[in-house]
């Protein structure tokens, strides 16, 4: 089979460049794994009462890692689903041996240098491309550095961002068809290509524009080079509805809950704003060429949409959004909730419960 990415190098080049976490002694580490630990159990606790949602699923407990171990799980799931995804696209063919020496290799350091970048900057995460329903990570440096940088308090910050990662695991324990939902549509953007090894070149281009960008900031490609085709275009349509769903629902929730369990929740919330929208010129193009800009863009605008929605229909009509696929906002109907209700509601109002 083809081997588009050495994995193993871009483990190690990975490990070897990520950031060093912030000073702290085994006793400090210690106290900090066991209250995330406990936190997660206190927001599930919390997001499940706000919410109405509950995991139909039997989930892992949360694991709390380094900035290292972030990056081999990240790169154990990528490789889980691309390795399958590159084979079907070159028909199994094996490359030459030059293309196998020197293309997987090179790529591999890239991927690994982009992964370095990521693991000093991610708090936590719902990985779902490994295993099934997924695995819930915290990445207890990051978030020491980050409450400590606030000047937070550190049981509140924790408690804040438990509350956002435990919404996404809810996002996809309770709602069961969600991951095979969103693992069908990254299916669905590959065969929308034209052309699978035309394909694979553009997929390591954006790979290779990634690590570039982490050296020279002055980089003005984009990682959107890839998509190409109309039907990519459509899917990504659906992918970039359903992450700004996502993502501002677990606004919402943090924001519902915050107030009444965390008692500093508002100077939490100011200092994070500042922090997201700060940065020095190399942060502010790796963000562009990541997403991380949309993705900031994402969590006003879903959040904007799903309070709209709950403001109309209350928490149990907005929980028909997980329903099906085919209740998921379009994209045109994330700045307009009404559509949505009126698609899938009626015009009458939000549909009857049976108890």
């Amino acid at each position: 089979m083809a081997q588009f990415v050495d994995w193993d190098l871009a483990a190690a080049t990975a490990g070897a460049l990520g950031k060093s976490g912030p000073r702290v002694s085994y006793a400090e580490a210690t106290e900090v794994v066991g209250e995330l630990r406990r936190l997660t159990d206190e927001a599930a606790e919390h997001v499940a009462e706000y919410t109405g949602l509950r995991a139909q699923v039997t989930h892992p407990p949360v694991r709390v890692v380094d900035r290292r171990d972030w990056a081999a799980t990240n790169i154990a799931g990528l490789r889980e689903v691309i390795t399958p995804l590159v084979g079907r696209l070159s028909g199994d063919k094996q490359p030459g041996p030059l293309t196998e020496a020197i293309g997987s290799r090179l790529t591999g350091v890239q991927a690994g240098t982009v992964l370095a970048y990521l693991s000093g900057r991610v708090l936590g995460q719902y990985e779902v491309f490994s295993a099934d329903p997924g695995q819930l990570l915290l990445v207890a440096p990051n978030i020491v550095e980050v409450e400590r940088k606030l000047g937070a308090d550190p049981r509140d910050f924790r408690l804040w961002v438990c509350l956002h990662e435990v919404t996404h695991r809810t996002q996809f324990t309770a709602v069961p068809w969600m991951r095979a939902y969103f693992l069908g549509e990254v299916q669905a953007f590959v065969d929308a290509s034209q052309g699978g090894e035309h394909l694979l070149e553009r997929l390591r281009r954006g790979v290779a524009t990634l690590s570039d960008a982490i050296k020279d900031p002055e980089s003005r490609a984009s990682v959107l080079d890839i998509v190409q085709t109309p039907a990519q275009r459509a899917v990504l349509d659906r992918l970039t509805a359903l992450m700004t769903l996502l993502e501002g629902h677990a606004e919402f929730v943090m924001d519902g809950v915050g107030p009444e369990v965390i008692p500093s929740v508002e100077q939490i919330r100011a200092g994070f704003n500042r922090r997201r929208e700060a940065g020095n010129p190399l942060e502010k193009a790796i963000r562009r060429l990541l997403g991380v800009e949309v993705k900031m863009r994402q969590y006003a605008e879903g959040r904007k949409f799903v309070h709209g929605v709950v403001e109309r229909v209350g928490m149990a009509g907005f929980n028909r959004i997980f329903a099906s696929p085919l209740t998921l906002p379009r994209l045109d109907e994330l700045g307009d909730p009404d559509a949505w209700v009126a698609r899938v509601h009626g015009p009458a109002g939000p549909l009857p419960t049976v108890d």
